[in-house]
């Protein structure tokens, strides 16, 4: 038999390889056919289920790795990590753009730099991406631009 590639850690290291994949799965309280763990409801099927004399419904197994569905779940709930940044490469362009031609977006359209040919709307798309990403560098930039016109002056 071929070994089974198991991609979560959790699980991968509660296996029993003595173990076929349905008990296995029922071990660590998860689902291996997700349309038998929750079925449809249909009117024929809302009949109140069996109860048996200890509580429990009829067919359901109890779970004996329950740490492995808490770990699960803890790590579902952790804040995803945002990776708010550009690409080098359009940070340049931006840069280059403003740099050049000011706030003169037909003229960056026509420019030799410009080697997707972008147009207008879509420089001016941009450079706004970059202004609400980086807006101190974004100002501070201007503000050097600003600097060296009066400098030249």
């Amino acid at each position: 038999r071929a070994e089974r590639c198991v991609r979560s850690a959790h699980v991968r290291h509660a296996w029993d390889p003595a173990k076929s994949v349905a008990q296995n799965l029922a071990d660590m309280g998860l689902a291996e056919d997700p349309n038998k763990a929750v079925p449809i409801a249909r009117k024929a099927l809302l009949v109140k289920a069996d109860v048996e004399s200890d509580g429990q419904e009829k067919g359901k197994k109890t779970v004996i790795k329950p740490y492995v569905l808490n770990e699960m779940e803890y790590e579902a709930s952790l804040p995803e990590k945002k990776s708010n940044t550009l690409s080098r490469d359009l940070i340049d362009y931006v840069r280059y753009m403003i740099q050049n031609h000011g706030e003169n977006y037909k003229e960056m359209a026509r420019d030799e730099k410009n080697y997707y040919q972008d147009t207008p709307k879509q420089i001016k798309r941009k450079i706004n991406v970059y202004k609400n990403f980086y807006p101190e560098e974004y100002k501070a930039f201007v503000a050097s631009l600003k600097q060296e016109k009066m400098d030249v002056q």
